[in-house]
């Protein structure tokens, strides 16, 4: 029996956080040590924690969290640099025998850790060339190149998306190889399984509404204030920070960036659900039952034993994938 890392995913204020205490919790009860590994891409900056509904001070007393506040805001954190360190982390933890669980909404960071994914190299000169060109000749034009020289690239990418075009030619002329080839694969290369958190749409917008006045009356504004000097261009694509920005600089009132940031956070919720929905592995639970610990503590009992190695094993063989989501 091998014990899998656990990787909790969903929509943003589905509960993430909270079960992945309480997983660890129970099985701290259960004789077996378990700690969270956070793999949501904003957390990591030190001093953006209200906006990213960072676990709290008592909650992460209550079970240890590796990967909260490890780089500042003016830092720039990346897949390819978050894999890395998270693989290390994962492998430290489970050489003291404590089973990782990672907690996070970034699809793209929580596959990363656990996935066949590679992330290949760049190369500022040819991505300023390529940035130049599009530029002096157009989208269109890049687009049409990346059609001839990979097909299956350009047929699963958005041709308005000059950023993913470029960033494709870069690879194809860094590599010598298709940018398909990059195809992040549906194939575990650490033992996990992937547990979904999913609520019904009105629940979900409702959680959304209540946490983000929760978060503009809780300190939001005066944490955007505080740290706006060191924000980096990264960091400062977290959702609602641009939008707090807004509000200091008296370009919206506070009822707009209310608004504003509860309707850009229900985008995103349902960008997560496209995103995870893909992933034919992970096993949803309704987060509203009253039974979802112990269904979740049974989805892990169950993958332990290996129960899900086949029908994971060939995951891969039915599932489109989106090329335009890899990106160093």
């Amino acid at each position: 029996m091998t014990q899998r890392v656990v990787s909790i995913v969903g929509p943003t204020a589905s509960g993430k956080t909270g079960l992945g205490i309480a997983i660890a919790k129970a099985l701290r009860s259960r004789g077996q040590r378990a700690e969270i590994v956070n793999a949501d891409a904003y957390q990591m900056y030190r001093g953006m924690d209200i906006g990213t509904a960072k676990a709290t001070a008592e909650e992460q007393a209550q079970v240890r969290h590796h990967l909260i506040d490890v780089i500042e805001p003016d830092d720039a954190m990346s897949v390819a640099r978050f894999q890395s360190l998270a693989r290390g982390c994962i492998a430290d933890l489970q050489a003291q025998g404590i089973r990782p669980i990672m907690v996070g909404g970034s699809g793209l960071y929580a596959r990363a850790a656990i996935d066949d994914i590679s992330f290949p190299g760049t190369d500022p000169d040819v991505r300023a060339r390529l940035e130049e060109r599009e530029k002096t000749e157009g989208a269109g034009a890049l687009f049409a190149e990346l059609k001839a020289k990979d097909p299956e690239a350009a047929a699963r990418m958005d041709p308005h998306n000059p950023r993913r075009t470029i960033r494709a030619l870069e690879v194809i002329e860094v590599t010598g190889r298709p940018y398909s080839a990059s195809l992040p694969r549906y194939r575990y290369v650490i033992p996990a399984v992937q547990i979904g958190l999913d609520l019904p749409r009105e629940e979900l917008d409702r959680r959304i509404d209540i946490r983000t006045k929760a978060m503009l009356t809780g300190g939001f504004i005066e944490e955007v204030e505080a740290i706006r000097p060191r924000l980096g261009v990264p960091a400062g694509r977290a959702l609602g920070y641009q939008q707090v920005v807004d509000y200091l600089d008296g370009l919206c009132d506070l009822e707009d960036t209310y608004a504003a940031i509860a309707q850009k956070t229900k985008r995103l919720a349902r960008k997560q659900m496209g995103w995870f929905g893909r992933d034919p592995r992970i096993h949803w639970l309704q987060a509203l039952n009253p039974k979802l610990l112990d269904n979740a503590l049974a989805i892990i009992e169950h993958a332990d034993a290996g129960d899900y190695d086949a029908i994971d094993a060939r995951a891969d063989e039915y599932t489109q994938h989106h090329l335009g989501d890899v990106a160093a």
